[in-house]
């Protein structure tokens, strides 16, 4: 008998015919033997429309008072699923995370799990009932009600797996797995039958939209298996676990696009110690991520300075550096929402060169002009025009063979 945790994510729990399903599959698990503890999102839609009912409140809704209200969405899910399994003779139950105790820090709207009590938890499986919890929501030390940002179920199932030591989480979603690419931007792009975690990392932070990265950080901390499934058919999906020797093998495992970018360039900044710290901690203390930084050779005592941050966060993030610009003396803040961001991502990419070159030429023959590059040992990423993105995902799909298979592709 295994213990498994179970995400579904807000495609599978849309209305009750979907959360029908999710019952079905329960069930099924259920009836082989194993425990079971559900993790669910809000019903498709439901959180953006929580959203926009805080934004006609206030433009700048108080964040305790935002978290509030956006958590509800979970918590309808889970009490339906509850319910649904009620309904067909297994006892279920349903728990917010403050009940559970899933404790967090104090960053609403993106606060951070630092623990996960199991107690209750582990009474309710003794008992032989299901747990059904609310995903994307924590308690900080005060008693306040936080939210763990978009995309955070992921990390609930995979946190409260790790901390019942669970046999697996599956995540389960609208697509049947994690692929080389976007299937919508790419046709052939293949299914990955593996993945590493690292690989996962990159390629979620990228823009792959099928885990967020905050999950796959704990299920490597905690070597939590993934397995990715789609809710509306059987086969088995895509596993993220720990590199293996196979995994070396393959150059490229994925392209990512992002289309979540803006660009802010502080142009004849003050070229002197402390300059950059003043521009970056106020960006910093406001929770805005910032990912690629391009800092031109200094000239007459002065440079330009260039970043990207979330579109989302662009409105925020300006106030913030114009502000810094005034008191540094810089000479203008432009914004450029007009990017995206392409990738290529894979553990080979370690022990083989000549990487590089062959994505910049592959970019080179459309005429696709490359604004800023960042690098790690695993990945490459290149700013480009928006309108250039999909053709770029393309373009380097196929210069790397992604569309051909290989030990890491189903077949």
């Amino acid at each position: 008998m295994a213990l498994i945790v179970q995400k579904y994510g807000g495609t599978s729990v849309r209305d009750l015919a979907r959360i029908r399903n999710v019952a079905q599959r329960v069930a099924k698990a259920r009836r082989e033997g194993n425990d079971v503890v559900v993790v669910v999102s809000a019903m498709a839609g439901e959180t953006d429309r929580l959203i926009r009912l805080a934004q006609q409140a206030s433009e700048v809704p108080d964040l305790r008072e935002y978290d509030s209200l956006i958590s509800t969405g979970e918590q309808v899910s889970a009490a339906l699923l509850a319910i649904t399994l009620q309904s067909m003779g297994f006892p279920a139950r349903s728990f917010l995370g403050p009940q559970i105790r899933i404790l967090t820090d104090s960053a609403f709207s993106v606060a951070r799990i630092q623990k996960v009590e199991t107690a209750r938890l582990r009474r309710e499986l003794k008992a032989g009932r299901i747990p059904i919890v609310t995903g994307f929501q924590g308690v900080d030390a005060e008693g306040n009600i936080t939210t763990l940002g978009r995309g955070g179920s992921d990390t609930t199932g995979v946190a409260v797996a790790a901390a019942l030591k669970a046999d697996v989480c599956e995540i389960y979603t609208d697509v049947d797995g994690v692929y080389t690419t976007d299937p919508n931007i790419c046709p052939d792009a293949r299914k990955i039958s593996r993945i590493s975690y690292d690989e996962m990392m990159e390629m979620a932070s990228l823009g792959a939209k099928v885990l967020q990265i905050r999950s796959v950080e704990f299920a490597k901390k905690y070597n939590v298996p993934i397995h990715v499934r789609s809710s509306f058919n059987d086969k088995s999906g895509t596993w993220v676990v720990k590199e293996d020797e196979k995994m070396e093998k393959v150059l490229v495992s994925g392209v990512t696009l992002s289309k979540n970018e803006a660009r802010v360039t502080i142009s004849r900044v003050p070229d002197r110690p402390g300059v950059a710290s003043k521009i970056f901690t106020p960006i910093s203390d406001a929770h805005i991520v910032v990912d690629m930084i391009i800092q031109n050779t200094s000239s007459d005592g002065y440079t330009d300075m260039t970043f990207t941050i979330p579109k989302g966060d662009l409105k925020r993030a300006l106030k913030l550096v114009k502000k810094t610009a005034e008191e540094i003396k810089a000479q203008s803040v432009m914004a450029d929402e007009n990017i995206v961001k392409v990738s290529i991502i894979g553990a080979g990419m370690v022990s083989h060169a000549g990487v590089a070159s062959k994505m910049f030429g592959a970019l080179a023959k459309e005429n696709i002009n490359i604004m800023m590059i960042s690098t790690s040992e695993i990945k490459i990423s290149c700013v480009v025009e928006a309108k250039y993105g999909e053709l770029a995902t393309r373009v380097l799909h196929q210069a790397f063979g992604l569309e051909k298979g290989d030990l890491q592709k189903d077949g």
